[in-house]
């Protein structure tokens, strides 16, 4: 096992950012200037600008920008209010969790499970020994269970070693969620920790999370990933240094005197959760939309089985259906023998599988979204604040592009096959919270128009506008200005280029998890590898390189074209589209530099 993260092992989870109900209120107000601002630049760009000349690409750029528009209304009813962090006192007994619990006065059982199947079983110990360490202010039992798919001897033996107990089974239907239905069988916790292989709970973990089970309606609480082991870069003034000497360090000194601290190679894959969790996920709490995101979640046993029974009881349902409609189809029957309706419910009862977790690569989020659509038990979640465990980062790109694509193929099946924020049971607010989530994994088809939409202009000076006029300026500038200054302060505390930059150079595996969806194929289950892949990988970001490429040629034809005449190329167009396409190339760059991004070689030690 590679142990490179024993380098940060010091390292200590930020805190949640504060609340503040006057940068709540301006946000909320710039908020609604740049949505009034937007909707006005998006009448004017249907009714007043698409350039009768190229109608094909006027209309393709501005139905790209009215998708992009759509996604920033999801964007803000997500954002826009958030609440003030508070933790709830730890309940002392069952009865302050389950009021209807047959031994009110017993203390809690909670099972804190690790699911493995081939991770090195020294990184699960680590888990292990951590997890012994949890404290709480009252008696509890706190039981650890190793759940591993992978049967391994050296596995059972480092369970035994820690005090744990050891789960596995004879097949591994259902992978992770599989892993969790066996497991659960076997086990009887009021409460139960989801932990990966590579997870280690803080000490804090359950006296500051098993409060919210006071109230006998929380399903469960999601805690925010927190991945220690970030590289952390090399100050550019060190790396100018470095490679240029003093002058290198007086220029560094200059720009970080300008920009601030920089940090070159400081977490090249965009890795850090906390924009979705201390943002995102946090502000879905006011509508009871808080989804699970797996690993640092705990649960109410109860729930998950009721959600299992309520999955099992609508698919028994399915099965019939289709049953009954394939033998009146063969017989011409209109009603089908009771008798025989009877015989076919008990086949369809005996062959579906009681599954507490759906047999789905998004298991998480598809679960969370069956529990909070039970209007009669009335689920709630909660996002709590504060960084409970700490993990492991994807440190290489190929690591990253399976993550991924799991993430967002499993989230698009959902949607298309699974009636996603559709279902039946679910309030407006979290069919909005849901919606967010599924149309940004949509982005990937209007992206790429802007991505190369800057090139087709300088090579063909076809723009999509009837003119970069003064009128163009006028409509576009003032909502670019209203929506940076929007969104700076409603993500106030965490830097946002990086994660949009991330979220614009996504557009090739976001289009490839939506064709996989669209053709009926199977996202895969596949292990996220959690130690680094060797080499660079270049052929994972071709298509980035292209946008790279294509818009440098393009800056280039546009500018000599200006400079020898006799095209329709101006010089407010050239400039418009360098500029865009500029903005373009810094987000591919810093995919690409991810490629080609090396761990320190005193990491590797």
């Amino acid at each position: 096992m590679d142990r490179y993260f024993e380098a940060f092992e010091d390292r200590t989870p930020p805190e949640p950012l504060p609340y503040n109900p006057w940068r709540e209120a301006l946000w909320q107000f710039l908020a609604t200037i740049t949505l009034v601002i937007g909707a006005w630049y998006l009448w004017w760009r249907w009714t007043a600008s698409l350039n009768p000349d190229a109608m094909v690409f006027s209309v393709v750029l501005v139905t790209a920008e009215t998708m992009a528009y759509i996604g920033l209304i999801f964007f803000v009813y997500n954002l826009w209010a958030d609440q003030p962090v508070k933790v709830p006192d730890a309940p002392a007994t069952l009865g302050e969790i389950d009021p209807d619990a047959p031994e009110p006065d017993r203390p809690i059982v909670v099972d804190v499970m690790f699911t493995t199947y081939d991770e090195d079983p020294e990184l699960v110990r680590l888990g292990l020994l951590d997890a012994k360490k949890i404290e709480y202010p009252h008696p509890i039992e706190v039981r650890l269970q190793v759940l591993d798919d992978g049967k391994r001897p050296e596995m059972r033996a480092v369970a035994e070693e820690e005090g744990a107990g050891y789960i596995t089974r004879v097949g591994n239907e259902g992978f992770k969620a599989g892993n969790l239905r066996n497991a659960m069988e076997q086990t009887s916790g009021d409460l139960l920790v989801i932990c990966d292989a590579d997870t280690r709970p803080l000490p804090t973990m359950l006296k500051r999370t098993l409060g919210y089970f006071r109230d006998p309606k929380m399903a469960w609480v999601q805690t925010p990933q927190w991945f220690y082991d970030l590289p952390e870069g090399e100050r550019l003034t060190d790396r100018l240094e470095r490679g240029l000497g003093a002058p290198g360090r007086l220029l560094g000194r200059a720009v970080e005197g300008i920009v601030g601290e920089w940090r070159v190679g400081a977490d090249p894959f965009v890795n850090d959760p906390q924009m979705f969790y201390d943002v995102i996920l946090r502000r879905r709490n006011r509508v009871n939309a808080a989804f699970c995101c797996g690993a640092g979640s705990i649960h109410r046993r109860e729930a998950v089985m009721e959600a299992a029974l309520r999955s099992f009881g609508d698919a028994v349902e399915r099965e019939v259906i289709a049953a009954e409609e394939e033998v009146t189809l063969e017989s011409r029957e209109r009603r089908v023998d009771p008798a025989l309706m009877e015989a076919i419910r008990s086949e369809a009862v005996s062959t579906v599988a009681l599954t507490p977790y759906k047999f789905h690569v998004s298991e998480d989020i598809f679960t969370s979204i069956m529990l909070h659509s039970d209007r009669e038990r009335g689920w709630k979640s909660w996002q709590h604040p504060y960084v409970e465990s700490k993990m492991l980062s994807p440190q290489d790109l190929l690591t990253w592009t399976i993550q991924r694509f799991k993430y967002a193929g499993g989230s698009l099946d959902i949607l298309v096959n699974e009636n996603g924020a559709f279902r039946k049971g679910l309030t407006f607010g979290q069919r909005m919270m849901y919606g967010s989530t599924f149309w940004s994994y949509l982005g990937p088809l209007w992206n790429v128009i802007f991505l190369f939409a800057p090139a087709f202009y300088l090579f063909t000076a076809i723009a999509p506008v009837s003119a970069f006029s003064d009128d163009f300026f006028l409509h576009i500038v003032p909502f670019l200005i209203s929506l940076e200054l929007a969104m700076l302060v409603g993500t106030w505390g965490i830097a946002g280029y990086a994660a949009k930059a991330s979220y614009l150079s996504f557009f090739p595996l976001g289009l490839s998890a939506i064709w996989t969806v669209l053709r009926g194929q199977k996202i895969s289950f596949k292990v996220t590898p959690k130690d680094r892949q060797s080499g660079n990988f270049l052929r994972l970001v071709r298509p980035q390189l292209a946008v790279l490429v294509l818009t440098g040629l393009g800056v280039v034809w546009g500018f000599a074209a200006l400079a020898i005449g006799g095209t329709a190329h101006t010089p407010t167009g050239v400039i418009t589209n360098a500029l865009w396409g500029l903005n373009n190339c810094i987000a591919m760059a810093g995919m690409i530099g991810a490629a080609l991004w090396q761990p320190p070689e005193t990491a590797k030690e």
